[in-house]
């Protein structure tokens, strides 16, 4: 089974997890090929992974955990790419869970973390917030939005390597971009454990923000029109409504309500051509 697939592991300074992973990953999939892309540490990340045989890529600086899976995708040519965290918080026992899932008929395959496998009561909220929000837009219900532990077949994920970001919301972009593209996906129940390095790399505050902003991001090139209707249609109501007040109480139609209906209809035609261009971009990724 481990043949023909490519386990991509993006790292940076966490030669600590590395050295458990790595022997227990070989241990389950022998056969596999395993790539390590050190995201600039400054630890001794790259000499831990050359230490247990295992290929290596190497970026200058650190560019993201997105721009290390993108990195390391583009350099295997396996028939399935299975991705996961350096720091220790994945079982590489699931490993072939995912892989024979995958087989079943699937494009991608997460692994759906349950909620005691959350870092923190803040995540755990956080994530549920996430999955709720792309279960909306996607109108299929996802498990685990966030999750770094997920396998796929290679020629689907290439599609849309230029869409992943560089930084930690790959996953949910992969993830919306496969449902988008009419792909299979399916969620795979597993425990996550404690880190075994000694910090995260992720901000809460900030990432936060930054990944709630992605999530519209991605729902605008998911299905704009379920981004942009609601908003069309609270312009619409708020001008309906003070139109309304206006007429009871001063018996006019006023600039405002004139601006806020117009912008209602500016907004559902700006979601009309958002629209279409996603078909056309979605279309593209159906030439081989």
């Amino acid at each position: 089974m481990s043949e023909h697939v490519a386990i991509v592991i993006p790292a940076h300074n966490e030669a600590v997890g590395l050295d458990r992973l790595l022997p227990s990953l070989r241990q389950h999939m022998p056969n596999a090929r395993i790539v390590v892309v050190d995201d600039g540490s400054t630890d001794d990340t790259a000499d831990v992974v050359i230490r247990h045989g295992v290929e290596l890529i190497s970026h200058p600086y650190n560019k993201g955990n997105g721009a290390s899976v993108k990195a390391g995708a583009r350099a295997t040519e396996s028939e399935i790419i299975v991705f996961m965290d350096a720091d220790g918080q994945h079982d590489p026992a699931d490993v072939p869970v995912l892989v024979r899932r995958l087989d079943t008929g699937y494009d991608m395959v997460v692994g759906a973390r349950s909620w005691k496998s959350q870092a923190s009561i803040y995540r755990g909220l956080a994530n549920w917030v996430y999955n709720q929000l792309a279960s909306w837009v996607v109108g299929h219900p996802i498990a685990d939005l966030t999750s770094g532990f997920r396998a796929a077949r290679r020629r689907q994920f290439h599609r849309f390597l230029h869409m992943l970001p560089n930084g930690f919301s790959y996953p949910a972009t992969s993830t919306m971009a496969f449902f988008r593209a009419g792909y299979s996906v399916a969620f795979e129940p597993i425990e996550a454990r404690r880190r075994q390095s000694a910090t995260s790399h992720i901000r809460p505050v900030r990432d936060g923000l930054r990944f709630l902003l992605i999530i519209f991001r991605i729902g605008t090139l998911y299905s704009p029109l379920k981004i942009f209707i609601p908003v069309s249609l609270g312009f619409f109501l708020l001008g309906v409504g003070y139109y309304g007040y206006t007429f009871a109480a001063q018996e006019r139609f006023t600039n405002m309500s004139a601006l806020l209906l117009i912008t209602s209809v500016m907004v559902f035609l700006v979601g009309l051509v958002s629209e279409q261009i996603t078909n056309l971009l979605y279309r593209d990724q159906e030439t081989p």
